[in-house]
């Protein structure tokens, strides 16, 4: 059973300056609560090619994975990758902008467990759309206040 987790929300900022800061993998843990540390494996900033490992805990489980830049349109998509362990995992994200001068960002993961991981999908999914949605809220948040 695969995952496919997509989530929305608006934020009355520009669009570049969401995905700009959005689209640096650095400025993860501050607006992902389960990204505890991001380094990267390539020079920043962010392009087609890029690698950054990140540590992350997830359903009780400490995780170290690195995520490959493997589509970059800035202030319109952003969609990085990775191969190992036993849920590998596609995130893209995409803005686009508002009427109102915000922006539309969509969050969305998706991925083919295997092994013990695949008993564990639907599970992961529920974690992971209600995880996603904290931490667009928080993205929000920070963003809305500057």
């Amino acid at each position: 059973m695969s995952v496919d987790v997509e989530t929305e929300t608006d934020i009355a900022r520009p669009v570049d300056e969401v995905a700009g800061y959005a689209a640096n993998p650095s400025n993860a843990p501050e607006w992902y609560a389960n990204i505890d540390s991001v380094h990267w494996e390539t020079d920043p900033p962010v392009r087609l090619g890029s690698s950054a490992r990140f540590v992350a805990r997830f359903l009780g489980r400490r995780l170290e994975y690195t995520y490959d830049v493997v589509e970059f349109a800035p202030n319109e998509r952003l969609v990085m990758r990775t191969a190992q362990g036993p849920f590998p995992m596609e995130t893209t994200y995409t803005w686009s902008g508002n009427p109102d001068g915000g922006t539309h960002m969509t969050l969305r993961n998706r991925g083919e467990p295997s092994g013990f991981s695949k008993l564990m999908a639907p599970l992961m999914a529920t974690a992971m759309r209600r995880a996603n949605r904290k931490d667009l809220a928080a993205l929000k948040a920070m963003l809305e206040r500057r």
